[in-house]
């Protein structure tokens, strides 16, 4: 039994109109890439908002993209994007937080939110289900 990957909601061309034009190796790693968020994605979706979809829409295919593109960004000559830098003159200290520097795949607050994987579930458990009741006489 061959396994499938079902395709990517975003692809190499739509990922360059909102980021930069790639090489060769990077299109390869951004092929996967984009087909590894999508069925991240699709993994996320307990509630099964994706699931009726027959088309990308918008959405899902800007937030492929900012997966990949944050994914892509921690591999880059110059290093990855740093969040927090420090620098002291006396004894020579530097210090710096990177943003992503292992190159994972993740969404953020705002992503999940447009998304719809948020929300509180509500439910309740009945304690008195099944429990032993006794016989009147």
């Amino acid at each position: 039994m061959a396994l499938t990957v079902p395709p990517a909601f975003a692809s190499i061309e739509e990922l360059e109109q909102r980021w930069r034009t790639l090489d060769t190796a990077e299109r390869t790693r951004a092929k996967t890439l984009l087909e590894d968020a999508s069925q991240m994605l699709l993994d996320e979706d307990t509630r099964g908002v994706l699931s009726p979809l027959t088309e990308p829409t918008l959405t899902l295919k800007r937030v492929v993209c900012a997966m990949v593109m944050r994914a892509m960004a921690s591999g880059i000559a110059e290093g990855p994007p740093v969040t927090q830098a420090s620098n002291a003159m006396g004894p020579f200290n530097e210090a710096r937080t990177f943003a992503n520097p292992t190159g994972d795949l993740y969404l953020t607050k705002a992503e999940r939110r447009s998304l719809r994987f948020t929300g509180q579930r509500a439910g309740g458990v009945d304690m008195w289900a099944g429990a032993y009741t006794p016989e009147v006489p």
